[in-house]
Protein backbone atom coordinates (compact mmCIF):
# COMPACT_ATOMS: atom_id res chain seq x y z
CA UNK A 1 0.00 0.00 0.00
CA UNK A 2 1.60 3.32 -0.79
CA UNK A 3 0.59 6.84 -1.94
CA UNK A 4 -0.74 8.30 -5.35
CA UNK A 5 -1.20 11.55 -7.31
CA UNK A 6 -0.15 13.79 -4.42
CA UNK A 7 -0.07 17.66 -4.87
CA UNK A 8 0.70 20.90 -2.98
CA UNK A 9 -1.31 23.10 -5.67
CA UNK A 10 -4.77 24.17 -5.41
CA UNK A 11 -5.84 23.45 -8.69
CA UNK A 12 -5.60 20.54 -11.34
CA UNK A 13 -2.38 23.06 -13.26
CA UNK A 14 1.07 22.91 -14.47
CA UNK A 15 2.27 22.25 -10.77
CA UNK A 16 -0.43 19.54 -9.93
CA UNK A 17 0.83 17.70 -13.35
CA UNK A 18 4.13 17.40 -12.41
CA UNK A 19 3.89 16.30 -8.37
CA UNK A 20 1.33 14.43 -9.46
CA UNK A 21 3.38 11.94 -11.84
CA UNK A 22 5.94 12.50 -9.70
CA UNK A 23 4.61 11.04 -7.24
CA UNK A 24 2.79 8.22 -8.98
CA UNK A 25 5.41 6.78 -10.97
CA UNK A 26 7.28 4.95 -8.27
CA UNK A 27 4.48 3.88 -6.57
CA UNK A 28 3.32 1.88 -10.24
CA UNK A 29 7.01 1.37 -10.80
CA UNK A 30 7.18 -0.26 -7.80
CA UNK A 31 3.94 -2.58 -7.88
CA UNK A 32 1.91 -1.25 -5.29
CA UNK A 33 -1.62 -2.80 -5.30
CA UNK A 34 -3.58 -0.71 -3.25
CA UNK A 35 -2.97 3.20 -4.03
CA UNK A 36 -4.57 5.57 -1.40
CA UNK A 37 -5.24 8.90 -2.81
CA UNK A 38 -4.44 7.91 -6.71
CA UNK A 39 -7.13 10.55 -7.99
CA UNK A 40 -8.37 13.79 -6.88
CA UNK A 41 -5.93 14.84 -4.11
CA UNK A 42 -5.16 18.79 -4.31
CA UNK A 43 -3.48 20.94 -1.61
CA UNK A 44 -1.58 18.04 0.04
CA UNK A 45 -4.82 16.29 0.61
CA UNK A 46 -6.85 19.58 2.09
CA UNK A 47 -9.41 19.28 -0.67
CA UNK A 48 -10.16 17.44 -3.91
CA UNK A 49 -11.33 18.60 -7.08
CA UNK A 50 -13.51 16.81 -9.39
CA UNK A 51 -11.49 18.09 -12.50
CA UNK A 52 -8.03 16.46 -10.77
CA UNK A 53 -10.28 13.18 -10.67
CA UNK A 54 -11.18 12.84 -13.95
CA UNK A 55 -7.44 14.06 -15.24
CA UNK A 56 -5.87 11.44 -12.66
CA UNK A 57 -7.65 8.67 -13.27
CA UNK A 58 -6.44 9.65 -17.13
CA UNK A 59 -2.83 9.47 -16.17
CA UNK A 60 -3.54 5.84 -13.85
CA UNK A 61 -5.03 4.56 -17.37
CA UNK A 62 -1.46 5.33 -18.96
CA UNK A 63 0.73 4.17 -16.13
CA UNK A 64 -1.17 0.83 -16.25
CA UNK A 65 -0.99 0.14 -19.87
CA UNK A 66 2.72 0.82 -19.51
CA UNK A 67 3.26 -1.15 -16.46
CA UNK A 68 1.61 -4.10 -18.92
CA UNK A 69 4.75 -3.97 -20.99
CA UNK A 70 5.24 -5.31 -23.94
CA UNK A 71 4.09 -8.55 -25.72
CA UNK A 72 6.46 -11.60 -26.46
CA UNK A 73 4.16 -13.52 -28.66
CA UNK A 74 5.24 -14.27 -32.27
CA UNK A 75 2.36 -12.11 -33.57
CA UNK A 76 3.80 -9.14 -31.24
CA UNK A 77 6.93 -9.03 -33.33
CA UNK A 78 5.59 -8.15 -36.68
CA UNK A 79 7.74 -9.65 -38.77
CA UNK A 80 5.37 -10.29 -41.36
CA UNK A 81 5.23 -6.76 -41.71
CA UNK A 82 8.94 -6.13 -41.64
CA UNK A 83 9.03 -8.54 -44.65
CA UNK A 84 6.14 -6.39 -46.18
CA UNK A 85 7.72 -3.10 -46.16
CA UNK A 86 10.53 -2.50 -48.59
CA UNK A 87 13.32 -0.13 -47.14
CA UNK A 88 11.90 3.53 -47.31
CA UNK A 89 8.89 1.94 -47.36
CA UNK A 90 6.45 2.99 -43.94
CA UNK A 91 4.32 0.55 -41.73
CA UNK A 92 1.22 2.72 -41.71
CA UNK A 93 -0.69 0.46 -44.79
CA UNK A 94 1.01 -2.80 -43.13
CA UNK A 95 -1.74 -5.59 -42.51
CA UNK A 96 0.27 -5.97 -39.01
CA UNK A 97 -0.57 -2.21 -38.51
CA UNK A 98 -4.57 -2.26 -39.41
CA UNK A 99 -4.38 -5.46 -36.74
CA UNK A 100 -3.19 -3.67 -34.31
CA UNK A 101 -3.26 0.22 -34.57
CA UNK A 102 -6.73 0.53 -32.60
CA UNK A 103 -5.15 -0.96 -29.52
CA UNK A 104 -1.43 -0.84 -29.61
CA UNK A 105 -1.57 2.60 -27.61
CA UNK A 106 -3.60 3.64 -24.80
CA UNK A 107 -6.81 5.67 -25.53
CA UNK A 108 -6.48 8.95 -24.43
CA UNK A 109 -10.46 10.16 -23.16
CA UNK A 110 -9.32 13.62 -21.45
CA UNK A 111 -6.23 14.46 -23.24
CA UNK A 112 -6.10 15.81 -26.79
CA UNK A 113 -4.13 14.31 -29.43
CA UNK A 114 -5.38 16.32 -32.42
CA UNK A 115 -3.22 18.85 -33.75
CA UNK A 116 -2.96 22.30 -32.80
CA UNK A 117 -5.33 23.21 -36.19
CA UNK A 118 -7.87 20.63 -34.93
CA UNK A 119 -8.10 21.31 -31.59
CA UNK A 120 -8.04 25.31 -32.14
CA UNK A 121 -11.24 24.83 -34.83
CA UNK A 122 -13.15 22.68 -32.12
CA UNK A 123 -12.78 24.98 -29.98
CA UNK A 124 -9.48 24.95 -28.28
CA UNK A 125 -10.72 23.41 -25.54
CA UNK A 126 -8.14 22.78 -22.40
CA UNK A 127 -7.58 19.52 -20.51
CA UNK A 128 -8.99 21.17 -17.56
CA UNK A 129 -12.19 22.01 -19.11
CA UNK A 130 -12.59 18.34 -20.66
CA UNK A 131 -11.87 17.09 -17.67
CA UNK A 132 -14.92 19.89 -16.13
CA UNK A 133 -17.38 18.25 -18.69
CA UNK A 134 -16.38 14.60 -18.19
CA UNK A 135 -17.51 14.86 -14.34
CA UNK A 136 -20.45 16.88 -15.18
CA UNK A 137 -21.34 14.50 -17.68
CA UNK A 138 -20.71 11.24 -15.61
CA UNK A 139 -22.76 12.74 -12.73
CA UNK A 140 -26.01 13.60 -15.13
CA UNK A 141 -25.79 10.32 -16.88
CA UNK A 142 -25.21 8.37 -12.95
CA UNK A 143 -27.91 5.32 -12.84
CA UNK A 144 -28.37 4.23 -8.88
CA UNK A 145 -27.71 0.68 -8.06
CA UNK A 146 -30.41 -1.20 -7.45
CA UNK A 147 -30.53 -1.23 -3.75
CA UNK A 148 -32.93 -3.36 -1.54
CA UNK A 149 -35.81 -1.27 0.18
CA UNK A 150 -34.87 -3.07 3.54
CA UNK A 151 -31.19 -2.14 3.50
CA UNK A 152 -31.80 1.02 2.26
CA UNK A 153 -34.25 2.14 5.21
CA UNK A 154 -31.76 0.52 7.16
CA UNK A 155 -28.69 3.06 6.50
CA UNK A 156 -31.10 5.87 6.21
CA UNK A 157 -32.11 5.14 10.13
CA UNK A 158 -28.51 4.36 11.01
CA UNK A 159 -27.44 8.40 9.39
CA UNK A 160 -30.12 9.66 11.06
CA UNK A 161 -28.85 8.21 14.49
CA UNK A 162 -25.84 9.33 13.77
CA UNK A 163 -26.41 12.73 13.03
CA UNK A 164 -28.34 12.99 16.18
CA UNK A 165 -25.27 11.80 18.36
CA UNK A 166 -23.23 13.90 16.65
CA UNK A 167 -25.13 17.22 17.20
CA UNK A 168 -25.91 15.87 20.91
CA UNK A 169 -22.02 15.60 21.51
CA UNK A 170 -21.85 11.86 21.37
CA UNK A 171 -19.04 11.41 18.99
CA UNK A 172 -18.35 7.82 20.33
CA UNK A 173 -18.36 5.09 17.84
CA UNK A 174 -22.06 3.90 17.21
CA UNK A 175 -23.01 0.55 19.52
Amino acid sequence: RSGGNFTGSRIPDAQAGYESASTMWPTIQAGVNFVLHAAGWLEGGLIAGYEKFIIDLEMCGIMARYMNGIGLEEEDFAWDAYRDVPPGGHFLGAAHTMRHYDTAFYQHGVFSMDNYEKWEAEGSVDTYKRAHGIWKRMLQEYEAPPIDPAVRDALNDFVARRRADIRAGKLNRPD
